[in-house]
This record gives C-alpha cells, structure tokens and sequence, in this order.
C-alpha cells in the first residue's frame, strides 16, 4: 500500500512540475543558459567531442579559450546567427552564442547560451528558434538556468537592472575611424599585442553588413586592474550549482568604423538578473568592474580613457 502511494505522491509531484513549467512556457519566460549535460570526466577530455558535435550539427567554431582553470569556452556561429546579425545596426552582439565546458564539484558541466534570450536581449526580431534546436541536437538538453525567474521578451527588449543603470542602447563608445577597415585593422593589431590585458578570442564579419564583432578575453596580469580579469569577475558572480560560464567573453562591436562595447552595467547585468546589489557574492564586489572593463576595451579598440568618467 505505502508502495502504491508514494507512486502516487510521486505522479501528482511530477504533474505539478510540468503544470509549473508549461505556465512558465505559456507566460514566454526565457532563461539565459541552457544545462546540455552533466558528467563525470575531465574539460580537457570534453573539448573535442563539444566542437565536433557543434560541427556535425552545423555550427562553425569562431574561436575558444580557456579562461581559469577547469573551464574551457567555444564561440560559434551559423548562417541563422549572422542573418540575425544582420537585422539592425547593433546586431552584430548576436552573431556568436558561446557554449561552456566548466568543472564544478567532480561533474563536467556542457552548457551554452540561450540563442532566443539573446535575441530579446539585444532587441533582434529574427526568429532564432531553429538555432536553439541545433544547439539542443548536438549538446542536449536538461534544463534551462540561470536567474531564480525568467524574462519575457518584452522585459528583455528594455531591460536595465535598476534606476540609473544602462540599457542596451546605451553602450561605451570607445573610439571611431575613418573606415570600418581601419578600424578592424588596429582592434587586430592591439588584442595580438594584448592591450589593456585583452586578447582576441574570436572575430566575425557579418555579411552584407558593416558590423564585425571580436569575442574579447580579459586578463588583468600581475600588474593590471583585477577588476577587468574574467577570472576575478567570475569567481565573484557565477557561485550557482550550474555554472553561468558562458557569460563570456565580453565583445566589441564595430559599424562602419565606429567602435563600441556593451556597457558592463548592462551585459553583466543581463545574464545575471538577480544578483543582489549588496552582500556577498554581489554586484557590491565588482563595483569599480565596468569602468575597469570599459578602460580595457578602450586600449583594445586604439581609443584614449575618458579620464572624466
């Protein structure tokens, strides 16, 4: 008899979760990472078999790179994703999803970002759904993460964290050029010379447009600012069971020689929607993190810092 009941509390529990979940569903909330898998091994003995299912799936790797120990990222892209950078001038943040191979507490966690989150966030229209499926074909699907509730496109398409922080039409403007080859040209030369502690993780054009976008990598050297470092940034934010280390990297965009980066008070803020502003494990603790990270992409993009910011 017990044994029948505990079936029974089991199928209503069940029920209920996908009662809960099918209303998140219908409500169009979207987290901003997806959990492929979880399991047991090394990130070094993942790494190639992530690129060739990506690959067989038919996403091209942009770039890669390992930014602390036990984590290794995978930028890609596909035709969906630069058509949908295509869409708007300022597109472009969208044309790679990145995908996260991380270590944490004796498990492999394979997880990647949320193509149509991303999509809302940076207020692209193009249906990305197909993309998403591709990525759940090659990588799986167990659930998606990220902050305790999720968003609506709507609150995506406007979304600031509070009163006085950025939106995603309120980016750094780093510097400009004369042309969007010049422009390229020197952002290439200054992230191989590792200006401000960046390095080029990846870069991609976007056809039939006058957008590229470089994946930059952060690290700040036994001599920088530690609050540009994606190490330091991480170890502060991303303290959650499943790990948001696809976060990364940061990017910088250029159109038709004008240079810009999100603004880290909305890029950080994006994916990590319910990061308390104070206390532990905060925003609190990476307060001087945007001015750091703006300065680094300034030197990387061949601009001079503000010194009035």
């Amino acid at each position: 008899m017990k044994s029948v009941q505990s079936k029974w509390l089991v199928g209503v529990a069940a029920a209920i979760l996908s009662v809960a979940s099918m209303a998140a569903q219908a409500a169009g909330e979207m987290l901003p990472f997806v959990l492929g898998s979880s399991s047991g091994g090394e990130v070094a003995d993942k790494i190639e078999n992530v690129k060739k299912a990506l690959q067989d799936n038919g996403f091209e790797i942009a770039g890669e790179y390992s930014p602390y120990k036990d984590a290794h990222i995978i930028a890609i892209t596909n035709g969906a994703l630069k058509k949908a950078a295509a869409s708007h001038d300022r597109a472009g943040y969208l044309a790679a999803q990145r995908v996260a191979i991380t270590k944490v507490g004796g498990k492999v966690q394979i997880s990647y970002t949320n193509p149509e989150y991303m999509a809302a966030a940076y207020r692209v229209e193009s249906n990305v759904a197909s993309v998403g499926a591709s990525l759940k074909a090659a990588l799986g699907s167990v659930k998606a993460f990220g902050p305790a509730e999720g968003k609506t496109k709507d609150d995506l398409n406007d979304y600031h964290y509070t009163f006085g922080m950025e939106y995603f039409d309120e980016p750094n403007e780093l510097t400009s050029y004369g042309s969007q080859a010049e422009a390229v040209a020197a952002i290439e030369k200054n992230l191989a010379k590792g200006a401000g502690g960046t390095f080029k993780v990846y870069r991609i054009d976007i056809p039939g447009t006058k957008q590229t976008v470089f994946g930059v990598g952060m690290k700040a050297g036994a001599d920088g600012n530690k609050y540009m470092d994606d190490a330091f940034i991480m170890n502060e934010i991303d303290f959650k069971d499943n790990r948001s280390t696809a976060h990364l990297p940061y990017e910088i965009l250029v159109k038709g020689g004008d240079v810009e980066g999100l603004h880290s008070r909305f890029r950080i803020a994006v994916n990590f929607t319910d990061l308390s502003m104070m206390g532990s494990n905060s925003f609190m603790n990476i307060m001087p993190s945007p001015d750091a990270i703006r300065d680094a992409m300034t030197m990387a993009a061949g601009g001079e810092k503000n010194e009035d910011f």
